[in-house]
């Protein structure tokens, strides 16, 4: 990464002041697109947040919403759903892609995934393209206990579709910070960011953290792929949905991740964020409090 000690944005009169730079945050109601939504403007940085339900729409599967959402915008914040990693869906980032360069949208932050075969293709359909780019690879979010899958976790149940592997499992509000520089410090521009947690943790670590954070007893069931599916589409989950989630749960904790990197800290100045405090402040913000329906 290039030296940091320069002002963030530039301020000659031919590039924007962050109060011009209105940016375009995909999936602005997700675990990152929010918070990163949310620093942009603390930062004085107009937001555009564009979600399938959002006032600004932006859907996918519906290429006629790509070019209102890009109009007016000079950078971009771009996260895929369901997962960059389900077949065609690099194809569709590269339409993204040359969709945005078509409307002088060249800032392109895209939010990518560890160990993922198709993850890696629209990384290179990015970074062949003439933007201005920047990759942040990211594996398992500790947020996915909290606010994907609080539930069985909340009855004193952690099921995974693996074994007990091994993660650096990854707190998103660092990367959210991580986004948010890269948005805002042109020099980020051509780096790939692989973020991770602090240090490994098994899964019956997890629980076990879990269990102190929240103070009663959580266990760590491993389950098959296809159980998994099946218990989180009773959730709410469309059957493709949940089978595809528990496929690259599978995948991301089959050990091809376990291993960590500085690049939180090379980017923020500062460590990554332990599971630890994540579980400790998630439980004290309620996250796995027990809810009583509100008719009994």
């Amino acid at each position: 990464m290039q030296n940091n000690t320069e002002n963030t944005v530039p301020t000659n009169d031919s590039v924007p002041t962050p109060s011009e730079r209105v940016t375009l945050v995909l999936g602005a109601t997700g675990k990152t697109g929010r918070r990163v939504a949310d620093r942009l403007r603390a930062a004085g940085v107009p937001v555009k947040a564009a979600s399938r339900s959002s006032d600004v729409r932006f859907d996918w599967e519906d290429s006629s919403s790509w070019a209102p959402a890009l109009d007016g915008v000079h950078a971009a914040y771009v996260t895929y759903f369901p997962d960059l990693a389900i077949p065609g869906a690099d194809e569709v980032v590269g339409e993204f892609i040359e969709t945005a360069l078509a409307h002088d949208v060249r800032r392109l932050v895209l939010l990518s995934g560890r160990g993922e075969a198709g993850a890696r293709r629209a990384e290179v359909r990015l970074q062949q393209s003439a933007a201005d780019w920047t990759v942040v690879r990211c594996g398992f979010f500790s947020q996915n206990f909290s606010e994907t899958f609080p539930e069985p976790i909340q009855h004193g149940i952690l099921p995974l579709p693996t074994g007990d592997a091994i993660d650096p499992f990854l707190d998103a509000d660092d990367i959210a910070d991580v986004v948010t520089a890269a948005l805002l410090d042109d020099r980020h521009i051509g780096e790939l960011y692989e973020l991770t947690g602090p240090r490994l943790l098994t899964v019956t670590q997890v629980a076990a953290t879990l269990s102190e954070a929240i103070g009663r007893e959580v266990m760590f069931v491993p389950m098959t792929k296809e159980a998994y599916a099946a218990d989180i589409s009773e959730q709410g989950f469309p059957g493709e949905v949940a089978q595809h989630i528990a496929d690259v749960i599978a995948l991301a904790l089959d050990g091809r991740n376990a291993r960590t990197t500085d690049d939180v800290e090379r980017v923020l100045g500062r460590p990554a964020r332990d599971f630890v405090d994540y579980a400790r402040d998630a439980a004290a913000a309620g996250a796995w409090d027990i809810r009583v329906p509100s008719n009994v």
